[in-house]
């Protein structure tokens, strides 16, 4: 029950205008290009192999021990200031099957292949980092699992502030 409560308080805590961002179903990458009129771009940061911490590797179902790919990127709609930070977790056991494709896809953002006649099966959880407002999603994609995590930063809340309160 403490949980719960704990899930409560800090769901009054999202800002208004990012609570239906954060919880919002299909392809960030989308809805990113949508609000943007048509702009969009993917700037990675870096991509490096890196040990499963405990957390990911039990929401995956995976051995923690396991090595993954990480992907981490801004995301940019219509202004020279990043609007998400994207980080993108692939267990080395996805990268031998279907979702190799996602090593390889440079300034290509995932929700483009991710999304691109499928409809994955998706757990979420929505968490406050320190960059800002998190929202983490379990894919589950061709029978392989993989994270993807997006945090908003302060340049999307004050567009979304700025675009909805006209």
């Amino acid at each position: 029950m403490q949980n719960k409560r704990a899930c409560k308080r800090q769901d009054k805590q999202i800002p208004a205008e990012l609570r239906e961002w954060l919880y919002a179903s299909g392809s960030l990458t989308q809805q990113l290009t949508d609000l943007a009129n048509g702009i969009f771009k993917v700037q990675p940061i870096q991509e490096h192999f890196l040990r499963l911490n405990f957390a990911d590797s039990q929401w995956m179902n995976m051995p923690h021990q396991h090595t993954s790919w990480v992907r981490e990127s801004y995301l940019y709609g219509c202004e020279d200031q990043p609007w998400v930070k994207a980080k993108s977790i692939f267990p080395i056991l996805s990268l031998q099957s279907r979702a190799r494709i996602f090593q390889h896809i440079g300034k290509k953002p995932i929700g483009w292949f991710l999304f691109q006649r499928t409809n994955p099966d998706c757990e979420r959880r929505v968490i406050l980092l320190e960059d800002g407002w998190t929202r983490q999603s379990c894919y589950t994609w061709h029978g392989c699992k993989f994270i993807v995590q997006e945090t908003f930063l302060p340049a999307f809340e004050q567009f979304i502030q700025q675009n909805t309160s006209q």
